[in-house]
């Protein structure tokens, strides 16, 4: 066995047979962001043989201070997020495989990424990719582990297929467009990202190696700047539940996608998963820092760089400056949430 795991093999968790495993396994990382890009170092040090690396944004100045992957020459170059980490992970192990993909994930894509995968670990910044992600893997049988983090806390679970509750029997329906922060609209500090990542990387060590009695079971909460810690049971699967309950995959169909290119406007339609009302006054102020806002009893506009995002009362939103719909999905997620 390769030196260079010699004190993760010393490790009672793991030892010879831990690492041989970690060795053959493959795990796909979905968004290498602040979680992805730490779950990638992680995981790529650890040893596990194949990384795939999903991610449809590229490196930006203003996520250097806490996604650790990145240096100021990717964000001066623009490189995809996870071409650059591939490039990063491959002089950390040149002995594993990284497979990148530049690309939005979606209902079309979704089942072929998750495919021969041994474990799906979260670094996405909005509930509809994890609504996606989970009735993917609930439906293909294969575990998951649900992060996020924005400002001071975050949260995190590990979901086993039939034998744990799944998202969707924890949170029934996803938080209304526009109600929940974003790091974009309310920052986030690194501290936070290191806790989170570090539970869902030790989640997967654990489920790769086969000590499934020590996960921790349960829904996770952290808040590093309050020092808070809680842990929640999440129950188990609910029989009414849409995913692991009745098999439904409701976000695996056309019908779910929620966006439509606008035909000669240069411009994309977002549709929210869910109908809501959003508060204008509120929302304003959320992104009066970030851009240029005015708003109506009717509809807000804001305009940031080349792009600008006309949002109605119930959470619609036109984006111009873009016929890509990964790029405007982006633009939602960091924007208006979810």
């Amino acid at each position: 066995m390769d030196d260079r795991y010699s004190r993760q093999i010393l490790f009672s968790g793991i030892g010879e047979e831990g690492q041989r495993r970690l060795t053959a396994a493959r795990v796909l990382i979905v968004g290498c962001g602040a979680l992805g890009s730490a779950h990638a170092e992680s995981l790529a040090r650890a040893g596990v043989g194949h990384l795939r690396i999903v991610d449809r944004d590229f490196v930006e100045p203003s996520n250097l201070q806490r996604q650790t992957m990145f240096t100021e020459s990717d964000a001066e170059k623009r490189l995809p997020k996870a071409i650059a980490a591939a490039n990063h992970l491959r002089q950390i192990n040149s002995a594993i495989q990284i497979e990148p993909h530049v690309t939005d994930v979606n209902y079309s894509n979704i089942e072929q990424l998750i495919a021969a995968c041994d474990v799906v670990i979260d670094g996405t910044d909005n509930f509809a990719t994890r609504y996606l992600i989970n009735d993917a893997c609930v439906k293909h049988n294969i575990t998951w582990i649900y992060g996020a983090a924005v400002g001071s806390y975050g949260v995190t679970m590990t979901i086993r297929p039939h034998q744990t509750a799944c998202l969707r029997c924890v949170f029934e329906e996803a938080p209304p467009a526009a109600s929940a922060p974003t790091c974009d609209t309310a920052g986030v500090i690194m501290p936070i990202i290191n806790v989170v990542s570090a539970v869902q990387v030790t989640e997967t060590l654990k489920l790769i190696t086969g000590r499934i009695e020590d996960l921790h079971g349960s829904l996770m909460q952290f808040d590093v700047w309050r020092n808070e810690w809680r842990r929640i049971g999440p129950g188990a699967p609910r029989p009414d539940c849409p995913t692991c309950g009745l098999a439904r995959y409701e976000m695996l169909s056309h019908a779910a996608e929620g966006a439509a290119v606008l035909c000669g406007r240069d411009a994309i339609q977002i549709s929210p998963s869910q109908p809501t009302r959003i508060n204008f006054s509120s929302l304003a102020e959320r992104l009066r820092r970030l851009g240029e806002v005015k708003f109506n009893e009717y509809l807000l506009r804001f305009k940031t760089g080349n792009f600008e995002l006309t949002v109605f009362q119930d959470a619609r939103s036109i984006i111009r400056g873009t016929d890509e719909i990964a790029i405007a999905r982006s633009l939602y997620a960091k924007y208006i949430g979810t």
